[in-house]
Order: structure tokens, then C-alpha cells, then sequence
């Protein structure tokens, strides 16, 4: 029976959802899969009923991130004691588990870690000094060399940031992937156009761009029907709700519960996605779940899986760019309904679990 260690958060929201159905689609393989969740945080290890103790859940041995030597030695304890032969892993806790594993198994297990925050997103937000940031990438070079199998990428885009930052080949494209949640009957409102933003309020993605573009938009077009919303928290918080301040159809609503999430995208008739550096955003797999087109910076991994017109508008971020799209918008406001078409079809056909699961299983085995 083979051993599928998987370290990611152990949870059904958002994208770490395809960690916790892989791990449950890899178990009724006949696989046996441990996961390391950081998020939720379990005090005692989990036994998930109905798998025979083939799905058995932990966490860290603090609910910090998993970087100090008691780190290392608790995943020690673990690995000698279940034997993974295959390790799967994303974000900061990739770093132990793949290194000790390889260590242990004398380089037999097979590794795999993910390829999340692109290189321009990481200098721009984090701001670190030049000397730290070549520290941190040969670091991440050395680890990715010796240490890893396989480097999966969510988009094309990661996969050439990756060749590009580390020199780095040995990667493999993998789209994301959320669990379905779509219930249909959105509620759109006729009187207003509603954009929406959702996401971290950070420089690397545009939503002060955004945001100054919108209100130059409303002085050149007073009687527009456009009501932009921003949800999120971050760093540029307090600049967003001075900005917010200014006109009524900017509306500020800090952080969301993420069970309300579905129903903010869902009552609106387009999601944008303004980032100077992203990925495969899951706002925007979100927001195609549920039937909302987007508005998609031309800066995103996922903009080249979408077809212009149809399930999104694609755009540069930068002020006369945002005004013309805005624009655009109203313009053809009788297309929205076919649009909501396209993007639920683009989701159904791009962003499945199953078909999720069935590459990762692929790649693995």
C-alpha cells in the first residue's frame, strides 16, 4: 500500500479544498494518505471515519508556521513511523516534509511541492532588500534542485516565472481547483452594474489602481451605472476606505466570513481581478463557480485559459485601460447574461475536482 503524505490546510474552503479531496480520492485508490493540516489546527491526530485508518490527520506541533527544529523533529517521529513514499506538499510547509523525507528515504520518495506566489508578487509585497532577496531565491533554488522531484504549477505563467527566477525545469502545469458549490438563481440587480472585488488589499494586486481609475471614471461619467464593492483586508486597508469615502457608488466592506462569499460574487455582475502579478487567482475560479464572469488583468496566469468576450474582459492595468473597460461595460450591458453562460461552462470544462484529482493521481503514480 502506498503512503501519500499531503501538507497543506485540511479544509473544504477556498483552493485548499483540492488537498482535502485529493486526499480523499487517493484513499479510495487504495492509497493510505497522512496530511500535515496547518489550517484548522488539530490538537490530537484524526482518524476520518468510513477509510479503515487509511486517512489520518495532523497538525504541526504549533499552530505557528512549521520552521523551528521541534518542527523537525516531530516530522521525524512521523515519517520513521509511516513511511511515506510519496510527499506533496505547498506553501512553507513543503519545506520540512519534502527535505526530510528525501533525507530518510536515502532519496527514494518521490517529491512534489507547488509553485503558489510568483517572483514579482513576493519582491513587491514582502519588500525585501536586494541582498536578502537573492539570499531567499538561491536558497529556494538549492531546495528545488536537490530536493524535489517535480514542481507543480498552477498556470503557464508560474512555469516560466520558475524557469526564469531559478532555472528550473522539472515542472508540470496542474490548473487549481475548488470544490462546486454553485446553487444558481443570482440576484442581479437591473438599476446598477455591480463589480466586486475580493481579495488581499496589497500593492501586488491593482486595487488602488483600480479603485483611482473607478473614481476618474465617475467624474467623466456622473450618471454611470456602475457601483464598484471591495471586500478584503491588507495592507492598504485604510487607503481603501479614505477612498471609499469619497463617492456613494464606492462601497468598502472590509473582510468577508468565507460562507458569504458565494452569495457577494454570485449578486454580481462581474468580478475583477486588477492584480500587477497573480498567478491562478482562486477569487476568479470562485466567481466562474458561480456564474460571474470576469474582469481580468492581463497579469494573470489565468487570463490565458478564458476566452476574450466570453466568460471574461481582459484588461491592462493602468488608468486609461480601466476607464475604456468600464466603458466597454456599459456599452454592451445586454451581453452580461451570455457571459454568465461562458463562465460557468469555463469552469465546469477547466476547474473540475475530478478531473483535478485524476492528474494528480496520474502524476504520482
Amino acid at each position: 500500500m502506498n503512503t501519500v503524505l499531503i501538507a497543506h490546510n485540511y479544509s473544504q474552503e477556498s483552493f485548499a479544498s483540492m488537498s482535502y479531496e485529493l486526499a480523499h480520492s487517493l484513499v479510495r485508490e487504495g492509497n493510505r494518505v497522512v496530511f500535515i493540516s496547518h489550517r484548522p489546527f488539530f490538537e490530537q491526530m484524526q482518524k476520518i471515519i468510513g477509510y479503515d485508518d487509511k486517512l489520518l490527520v495532523f497538525s504541526w506541533p504549533t499552530r505557528k508556521r512549521p520552521t523551528t527544529f521541534k518542527d523537525v523533529i516531530w516530522f521525524v517521529k512521523l515519517y520513521l513511523k509511516y513511511k511515506p513514499s510519496t510527499i506533496i506538499g505547498h506553501f512553507v510547509g513543503s519545506n520540512i516534509s519534502v527535505l526530510i523525507s528525501k533525507i530518510l528515504s536515502f532519496g527514494k520518495a518521490k517529491t512534489f511541492v507547488y509553485y503558489h506566489t510568483l517572483s514579482g508578487a513576493n519582491q513587491l509585497d514582502l519588500k525585501n532588500s536586494l541582498f536578502k532577496q537573492k539570499m531567499l531565491s538561491l536558497r529556494k533554488r538549492v531546495f528545488y534542485t536537490l530536493f524535489c522531484d517535480l514542481i507543480i504549477c498552477p498556470s503557464r505563467m508560474s512555469k516560466i516565472d520558475l524557469k526564469k527566477v531559478f532555472n528550473i525545469t522539472k515542472s508540470e502545469v496542474v490548473l487549481n481547483s475548488i470544490i462546486d458549490r454553485y446553487k444558481g438563481g443570482n440576484i442581479i440587480t437591473k438599476d446598477k452594474i455591480v463589480i466586486s472585488y475580493l481579495g488581499r488589499l496589497d500593492p501586488t494586486k491593482g486595487v488602488v489602481e483600480l479603485t483611482e481609475a473607478f473614481l476618474h471614471y465617475k467624474t467623466l461619467f456622473p450618471a454611470s451605472k456602475i457601483s464598484l464593492q471591495i471586500a478584503g483586508k491588507g495592507s492598504l486597508e485604510k487607503k481603501l476606505k479614505e477612498l471609499g469615502n469619497e463617492i456613494d457608488d464606492l462601497v468598502f466592506l472590509g473582510e468577508l466570513e468565507y460562507k458569504n462569499i458565494d452569495d457577494y460574487l454570485s449578486n454580481s455582475h462581474f468580478t475583477i481581478i486588477p492584480s500587477l502579478f497573480d498567478n491562478l487567482p482562486t477569487v476568479g475560479l470562485e466567481s466562474l463557480m458561480n456564474a460571474t464572469p470576469l474582469l481580468i488583468s492581463n497579469n494573470t496566469g489565468l487570463t490565458e485559459y478564458l476566452e476574450e468576450g466570453e466568460a471574461c474582459l481582459k484588461f491592462d492595468v493602468h488608468l486609461n485601460a480601466i476607464v475604456e473597460l468600464f466603458k466597454t461595460i456599459e456599452d454592451n450591458e445586454e451581453g452580461i447574461n451570455k457571459m454568465r453562460l461562458h463562465a460557468r461552462a469555463s469552469f465546469i470544462n477547466l476547474f473540475s475536482m475530478q478531473k483535478y484529482c485524476k492528474t494528480i493521481s496520474n502524476i504520482i503514480n
